[in-house]
């Protein structure tokens, strides 16, 4: 059986994963640091995807990154291409799981004691040494699980990737995708296999969050 699926969503989800990772601290930093009305109004806009059905954001992925859109022909100038692309999907998955991302690193942040960020100034040290040396470590177990949580949802991704990539098998064929196509042509057989193969890695990912949160029940109480 052609494994390019399991493979091609497993590579998807990891890169989606580490842009989200990183802009999700980066927002999550940003936002965290605006006047009241202001962080209402951008925490609104960069959870909308969470909210709005799949298929609608990878309409407005279309409508931005299309090939006959001034974006798109604009990319298309340095070669690059995200519809119908495997990398496409990585744009869509990323969309999709970058408010999970954001939504715990920010609850993480904002539950951090602040009196360990003003004791390191009072020592001297500097705002990046006490952001990277005092509050991500403190904050780690929140960011893991949104982390590990980004990688599920950027794995089992499907309105928004079928909209911008469609299916392609060998080219932009994914889990999700593949179990769809698999059952519109009556295949089940097929389609219960990647399904057992979804089901099996969404496991050990609940598992590992799991994992994270009562470590993090343990820190705290001691």
């Amino acid at each position: 059986m052609d494994m390019f699926p399991l493979w091609n969503s497993l590579r998807v989800a990891a890169m989606s994963s580490v842009i989200v990772f990183f802009l999700g601290i980066f927002a999550a930093v940003y936002v965290s640091k605006l006047n009241r009305i202001a962080k209402g109004v951008v925490d609104v806009l960069l959870t909308l995807p969470l909210v709005l059905p799949p298929t609608v954001v990878g309409y407005f992925l279309l409508v931005t990154v299309g090939a006959r859109r001034p974006l798109g022909l604009l990319l298309a100038e340095f070669g690059i291409q995200f519809v119908m692309t495997w990398y496409g999907g990585v744009l869509a998955a990323s969309v999709i799981a970058f408010p999970l991302m954001y939504r715990t690193a920010r609850g993480a942040f904002e539950s951090f004691d602040e009196t360990l960020a003003y004791a390191g100034q009072t020592l001297g040290l500097s705002g990046s040494y006490i952001f990277w040396r005092i509050r991500m470590p403190a904050c780690r177990q929140g960011i893991l699980a949104g982390f590990v949580l980004a990688f599920a949802r950027a794995l089992g991704e499907f309105g928004a990737t079928i909209m911008l990539i469609g299916y392609t098998p060998g080219r932009t064929a994914t889990i999700s995708t593949t179990v769809f196509h698999l059952w519109r042509i009556g295949d089940d057989h097929g389609a219960f296999f990647w399904v057992t193969i979804n089901l099996g890695i969404s496991a050990v990912v609940l598992l590992t969050v799991n994992m994270l949160e009562r470590k993090n029940k343990r820190t705290v109480i001691r």
